[in-house]
């Protein structure tokens, strides 16, 4: 993704500034999303692995991205607590 545009992304809830997910983060969420029970902001279950997300500051809320596209609805946010042994910051 383009550091410009990086920059000038925020969450839609918090107004947080949003940071590309690291490699250990995203491998934790395949993991949970693998084993179901992956819900989204708006309920539905998140079935597919992410290959690029962006994370809130505080890490709690996971946006994807897809091709290249970050895909900043509050209803497709993914909710870290979901994810059992998320790392932290």
């Amino acid at each position: 993704m383009d550091r410009k545009l990086l920059d000038l992304l925020v969450c839609p809830t918090t107004r947080q500034p949003l940071a590309m997910l690291d490699s250990r983060s995203l491998k934790s969420l395949n993991e949970a999303i693998a084993r179901g029970g992956v819900l989204r902001g708006d309920g539905s279950q998140q079935t597919e692995p992410l290959r690029e997300a962006l994370v809130t500051r505080d890490r709690a809320q996971v946006y994807r991205v897809d091709d290249g596209i970050p895909v900043l609805l509050a209803e497709e946010a993914i909710a870290s607590r979901q994810v059992e042994g998320f790392p932290s910051a």
